[in-house]
């Protein structure tokens, strides 16, 4: 196969722009709360409309891309998200941020569906693996910087004059609210997006059998299958838990330590998704030498660990308890979804459409989080993150794959008889 080495950065570049639309709630949730004078319960509403668009467009998004090809479908995301930032910049309120986060969601959505077998398409087959732990450090690099750029941004907007941007953002950002000069970056983002897209000519993707999704009654048999709702509810736990951390840490340390969310809290987040990063390369190797059920058990033990030094310990240890929890659950989401897809001896494509709407713990959990901080306090309130932390746990106890992960042989002995004996 052909490879399109553009198209393929093009795509890792798309996986850029999803993690960088994508991470960026966390940081902003406490100035969100103080420009709109909200509950924590309200604020919960702001991830909710976000990840809820997961489950609403995740498989459909895959029956569009079936019926009309990738092209389209990124050009409508794109747009999506364009109408979103750019709506959210001009009239900041919380009723446009329900909406606009929304919109942005589905776009985001629509993205994650195409882009892996476009990827596979590209970049030819026998390179996918690489390419595709690529497209994962171009992710987790956003994720990293885009808290960085949130703190940039309100140290400058309306506090200096220092380049081009920072003035042109001066005339028309509020001075009082300066994060909104992230959603116009976005929403220039989304726009460059949509005029690079509209003149590439993409590759004609033949999607495979466990690419293909299938609706009606195969889609409802699947859900009535004890396998596929236990591993959905695992990428949903997964998820919320992620978020959880995700949109919450800022607004914990602001609370309880009276850390700065535009700098320091933004910090954390950014170092939480940057060792997110590390532990998935980290996770490569470990996958080679141990069983991944042990794997996701170990992690997800360090990451309960971690959580209680987090919501339990000082200053100083919450600084860096926190980040070590994107760490410990670095690999939680690779592994969760090749055991279920492993559980299943067909319908592949299909299930892994309804994992994929399990994204939508994203949008429960940090809510649920949000409901509880205001009756008992945001402490009591993370707390809830112990649940889905231990579901986790227990994936890796009661998981039967078909299946297994391929490791290393470790019985020398038998390895250098074996070699004897040829």
């Amino acid at each position: 196969m052909k490879r399109n080495v553009f198209i393929v950065i093009l795509i890792l570049v798309i996986f850029f722009a999803i993690s960088f639309l994508t991470n960026i709630l966390g940081p902003i949730v406490p100035a969100l709360i103080d420009s709109f004078h909200l509950s924590t319960g309200l604020a919960g509403f702001l991830p909710f409309s976000f990840f809820v668009a997961y489950a609403v467009m995740s498989i459909p998004a895959g029956v569009l891309a079936e019926k009309y090809t990738e092209k389209p479908v990124l050009l409508a995301a794109f747009v999506l998200a364009f109408a979103g930032a750019f709506f959210f910049a001009l009239k900041p309120s919380f009723g446009v941020a329900l909406t606009s986060l929304f919109l942005i969601g589905i776009g985001m959505a629509m993205l994650q569906v195409v882009i892996n077998p476009l990827l596979r398409v590209a970049g030819g087959e026998e390179h996918f693996a690489f390419n595709s732990v690529l497209a994962q450090l171009f992710f987790g690099s956003a994720s990293f910087l885009s808290p960085l750029m949130y703190s940039y941004l309100v140290q400058h907007v309306h506090k200096t004059n220092k380049g081009t941007l920072i003035n042109l953002l001066n005339r028309l950002v509020p001075e009082n609210l300066t994060w909104v000069s992230v959603y116009w970056i976005f929403a220039a983002v989304a726009l460059v997006m949509i005029l690079v897209i509209w003149f590439v000519r993409f590759p004609k993707v033949e999607l495979k059998e466990d690419e293909k999704i299938e609706t009606g009654n195969i889609l409802w048999e699947l859900f009535q299958k004890r396998t596929v709702i236990l591993f959905f509810i695992g990428i949903f736990a997964y998820v919320g838990t992620e978020q959880g951390i995700a949109n919450w840490t800022s607004r914990f340390l602001q609370t309880y330590h009276q850390v700065n969310p535009e700098t320091t809290g933004a910090r954390v987040i950014s170092l939480f998704w940057g060792l997110m990063t590390v532990g998935c390369l980290l996770g490569l190797l470990l996958l080679k030498l141990f069983d991944s059920r042990k794997i996701l058990m170990t992690f997800a033990a360090g990451a309960l660990i971690t959580l209680s030094l987090s919501l339990f310990g000082p200053k100083e240890v919450a600084l860096v308890t926190f980040p070590l929890c994107g760490f410990f659950a670095s690999v939680m989401w690779s592994i969760i979804v090749s055991l279920g897809l492993n559980s299943l001896p067909s319908h592949q494509g299909t299930f892994a459409g309804i994992l994929c709407t399990g994204i939508a713990g994203g949008a429960v959990v940090p809510l649920i989080i949000g409901g509880l901080a205001d009756l008992f306090g945001l402490r009591i309130g993370m707390l809830f993150l112990y649940l889905t932390l231990g579901y986790i746990f227990s994936i890796g106890i009661w998981a039967r794959p078909l299946v297994n992960n391929k490791t290393i042989d470790w019985n020398l002995k038998r390895l250098f008889t074996s070699k004897g004996t040829e």
